[in-house]
């Protein structure tokens, strides 16, 4: 591989990298599936070369942990966002109070959708 085709696939890589870098702080993670084959082939191509060009891995490398950061940053909040729903299920079906003696009890509430109508 010629060091212009090199060069080529580590600008295409870098650009790569701050799409993702903009779909993280955006949010719209579903998008991060589309680059997903395109990020996967350049590297897999920059695995398989000999190359020297020290300073451009370095760089990407820099870039790479920075959307990683970004991504364990999303997945964090999801994973935030899922216990809260959760305890809004809880509160919902259950209701939690304490006992004269201080021990904490739950009373299960029924959820049934009987709606009386009358005319």
């Amino acid at each position: 591989m010629s060091n212009s085709e090199l060069i080529a696939i580590f600008e295409k890589l870098d650009e790569l990298l701050e799409v993702e870098r903009k779909i993280l702080l955006t949010g719209k993670l579903e998008k991060l599936v589309d680059l997903l084959p395109q990020k996967e082939a350049l590297i897999d191509t920059l695995n398989t070369t000999e190359h020297r060009e020290k300073d451009m891995l370095t760089q990407l490398d820099a870039k790479v942990r920075r959307n990683q950061l970004l991504l364990d940053s999303a997945m964090e909040g999801i994973r935030t966002v899922s216990r809260r729903l959760a305890a809004l299920r809880r509160v919902r079906s259950s209701l939690e109070t304490y006992d004269s003696t201080g021990r904490k009890q739950r009373i299960e509430i029924e959820t049934g959708s009987n709606v009386e109508k009358r005319a």
